[in-house]
């Protein structure tokens, strides 16, 4: 019944949608600022709709948008008429904050089976496993709007699962259609930062019985820790008007790329829009943010302060107060250090669009105190697409050229971070394995609404051996002599293309972080360069394939998994084989291999997995210590198995290199490596205890240790 009430069914369905989002100090009392000169915040202090105390609203977002969908072919736009936003987060990425916002306060459906909130799912009360998930009464019965209602009142059976406490108004009659929802956090729910919740829903009733709601408001009460009387506030309101199950007039929204548009002037609008399009006027001291926030920036102490917060944040440094034109870093890049440059010293910086919205500039110096070598990035960039602050806004469409001078780990790939972070410096083993490389490249990237992406690399790149770490010999025909190579040169056109439906992260300066997993992701490259063209030593094809998802499993957690393979199919030398990314460090770091050397296994094909469950303290909960402590299981199952042809073994007849001392060719058994980990320590900690269950046998390896990460998370 409540399928066939989905106003989805309908061939369409428009509507107009006006959220406000507000974020405030809580229990905020002016005398625990220092000074008189900060008095004037007393005139702002407003009050709180769930505890009544005073709040200080610091954040403020409106946005009203009109939502366009067609049934066949499925197809959602979004016009957004109006937006603002004004508070202390400006300091930080604007489009990052808003995708962590869009995720982290999803639009609730209390009909589906999971509701999404605060990246987590919550059993719906009207789940199919409700009956067994949840507890139900028959508390009142009332007359709503005209029509009597059943009080279904429920609440989960274990409190500490993620569900729900609250009540819902349900039409005594035959279609008992839900009138309206409550719903608060379940009493003990192992659940980070949040204190206190309520969503109060409305719903109304077409003509022809499809559901439509009219009203959604969250209120919830942050706090880092849990006996504090201070923390964040928030309010989220968000509602409906004009709703309608006729074709839109302009068929054409249909065929615009984007799935949300700014309309003309939508980021500038004046008061007067906002005073004649607001579906419910402001409440209290909401509209006053912008003013407090000019009051508060024009105090030095204040002003810095927020600057600073914004650098760490964001790892760069801006190097003007207003539209800065280069910012300098990243930060944890200033200083680190490995085997080949002993202590290194790093800085660099790069072009903002306040200089040019369409070229960027990226370069960087680095010094080894031990080898004693300059290395250095120059990069140019045009985007086609106008960017607002910085280059790697979505959608990229550019053009990238770079040369770039510095050492390669080999066996080490730094997916999410830079290879040069101080975090990384510390190893649990000496990273011996390292050349010099010279890359020079041209880059063309193109990013589609769809998720879909494609990149086109031509590089020209030198690997230089370095004889006390990575020699490059020839064998000789006559036994135990050695011929040393100095370096060898390739000529490459790489392709990857990428399909990442529906994608959600945290976009900062240098990296996307994800904040959803929930859709699956699809990589293929291919890597392409023939002995002789372009300089290249070698003849060399290589192809990879990939796929990454977050599967959950309602009330138990989630299961993380990355599947991966590849092939190459010529005759090379063993640094263009496929070598499995062996982590050194003592931190978790995502698709690694904890307990392997660097080019321990040397592979020209492969099929690699890792899988990381996360229980949500499913277990634990049930522990009546253990559930006071809020942790949180965690295991892990990793393995690479890999194989090498004949013709890629050295001999003195292929002129190959000799493989490195402790570098391996995979017998008939995977490697593998397993975990069991506990999260939410202090709310950010993660320890983990690994084995390496496989080639338990080789020399100089680490069978079993700890290893951590720092992971904020609700």
């Amino acid at each position: 019944a409540n399928e066939k009430n989905d106003p989805r069914q309908h061939d369409y369905y428009s509507y107009e949608r006006y959220e406000k989002v507000t974020f405030a100090l809580n229990d905020f009392k002016n005398n625990k600022i220092a000074g008189k000169k900060y008095d004037f915040l007393s005139a702002y202090i407003d009050s709180s709709d769930i505890s009544r105390k005073p709040v200080l609203n610091i954040s403020e977002r409106e946005k009203l948008e009109t939502i366009y969908f067609r049934k066949s072919p499925h197809t959602e736009k979004t016009i957004i008429l109006g937006k603002k936003h004004s508070g202390m987060d400006e300091v930080i990425s604007p489009q990052g904050m808003e995708a962590m916002m869009n995720e982290t306060f999803k639009d609730v459906d209390l009909f589906k089976n999971n509701i999404s909130l605060f990246t987590n799912k919550f059993v719906s009360p009207l789940s199919s496993i409700g009956p067994s998930f949840y507890k139900y009464y028959l508390a009142d019965t009332v007359v709503l709007e005209g029509d009597s209602c059943a009080i279904l009142s429920f609440a989960p059976a274990n409190s500490e699962s993620f569900g729900f406490v609250g009540q819902m108004w349900v039409t005594l009659d035959s279609t008992w259609f839900v009138k309206r929802a409550r719903l608060l956090l379940s009493t003990n729910i192992n659940l980070n930062f949040v204190e206190d919740m309520e969503i109060d829903q409305s719903y109304t009733r077409a003509p022809d019985g499809t559901r439509l709601v009219q009203r959604d408001f969250l209120t919830t009460d942050f706090k880092l820790k849990s006996n504090s009387k201070s923390g964040i506030h928030a309010r989220r309101l968000v509602t409906f008007k004009d709703q309608s199950f006729d074709p839109p007039e302009d068929m054409s929204i249909f065929s615009i790329p984007e799935k949300e548009k700014l309309a003309d002037g939508a980021e500038s609008r004046k008061e007067d829009f906002w005073k004649e399009r607001r579906h419910e006027p402001l409440q209290g001291k909401e509209n006053l943010v912008a003013r407090m926030m000019t009051q508060l920036r024009s105090y030095p102490a204040f002003y810095y302060t927020e600057k600073v917060i914004g650098a760490l944040v964001a790892g760069y440094i801006p190097t003007r107060k207003e539209k800065n034109l280069i910012d300098l870093g990243p930060m944890n890049t200033t200083i680190s250090g490995n085997s080949l440059e002993g202590a290194r010293f790093r800085v660099g910086g790069m072009t903002t669009a306040n200089l040019n919205p369409h070229w960027f500039g990226k370069a960087y110096l680095a010094y080894g105190t031990k080898d004693k070598k300059l290395k250095y990035l120059a990069e140019v960039e045009y985007s086609f697409l106008r960017k607002k602050e910085h280059q790697n806004e979505f959608p990229i469409h550019s053009l990238k050229a770079s040369y770039n001078y510095d050492i390669d780990q080999l066996g080490q790939h730094y997916l999410y971070t830079n290879k040069d972070n101080v975090f990384l410096s510390v190893k649990r083993k000496r990273d011996s394995r390292v050349t010099y490389l010279r890359d020079a490249r041209l880059e063309y990237t193109r990013e589609f609404y769809s998720g879909f992406s494609y990149k086109a690399i031509l590089r020209y790149r030198t690997q230089y051996a370095t004889p006390n770490f990575v020699p490059f010999l020839k064998m000789s025909e006559i036994e135990g002599e050695y011929t040393p190579v100095k370096d060898y040169s390739m000529g490459e056109l790489e392709v990857r293309l990428r399909y990442a439906p529906n994608e959600k992260y945290y976009q900062s300066k240098s990296y996307r972080y994800p904040v959803s997993l929930d859709m699956p992701v699809f990589t293929l490259s291919h890597i392409v360069a023939h002995k002789g063209v372009m300089g290249s030593d070698y003849s060399y094809n290589c192809t990879e394939f990939g796929f990454q998802k977050r599967f959950w499993f309602s009330a138990f957690g989630y299961t993380d998994m990355i599947l991966r393979a590849g092939r190459v199919w010529d005759k090379v030398p063993f640094p263009l084989l496929l070598i499995p990314n062996a982590n050194l460090s003592y931190t978790i770091q995502p698709e690694s291999f904890t307990q392997m050397n660097a080019m321990e296994f040397l592979n020209d094909q492969y099929v690699s997995w890792d899988v990381t469950y996360y229980a949500n303290g499913w277990i634990f909960n049930r522990i009546p210590f253990l559930k006071k402590l809020q942790w949180r299981e965690v295991g892990t199952f990793r393995g690479w198995y890999g194989d090498l042809s004949k013709k890629n073994i050295p001999t003195a007849e292929n002129g190959l290199f000799v493989f490195p001392e402790g570098s391996y060719v995979m017998g008939k058994m995977p490697y593998m490596e397993a975990g069991v980990g506990i999260e939410n320590i202090f709310k950010f900690l993660r320890l983990d205890y690994v084995w390496r269950l496989t080639y338990r046998d080789h020399p100089h390896i680490n069978k079993h240790g700890v290893r951590f990460s720092m992971r904020f998370t609700f």
